[in-house]
């Protein structure tokens, strides 16, 4: 993978790179939500307990096809309140290398499946021969 966090002539980044060029297979998972196993909602009112189970959810889902979180090329973020972003952030930061950021997509909706949801993420990443990262 080459990260291209910011070409000559773009803007700033904050946390996420421009352009992420990559090859071979790949997998796309669907927009995670903060459910558990169980399909119970997680951290009701809490942002930054939502983020950390969407990540378990992405974890798990790329680990099952071949990948994993350091492997992911782009990210899709839709929050119903930007004010948790920093919580987005800080989590993100925890499982991904801040060196070599995914590309990024932010989208503030009015509201996602279910009212309680703060935050769903959907990613792409690169398959890496059946070996989890």
């Amino acid at each position: 993978m080459q990260h291209h966090i910011r070409p000559e002539g773009a803007p700033p980044t904050n946390g996420y790179s421009h352009a992420v060029a990559f090859g071979g297979p790949m997998v796309v998972v669907s927009g995670q939500v903060p459910v558990d196993g169980e399909g119970r909602p997680v951290g009701e009112g809490d942002a930054e307990a939502q983020v950390r189970q969407v990540y378990a959810n992405l974890a798990t889902a790329l680990e099952a096809a071949g990948s994993g979180l350091r492997d992911v090329v782009k990210l899709t973020v839709f929050l119903t309140d930007l004010d948790d972003l920093p919580a987005f952030r800080r989590v993100r930061d925890e499982h991904q290398d801040p060196a070599r950021p995914p590309a990024c997509s932010l989208v503030r909706v009015a509201g996602l499946v279910r009212p309680e949801f703060r935050v769903e993420v959907e990613a792409w990443a690169v398959v890496n021969d059946g070996e989890a990262s």
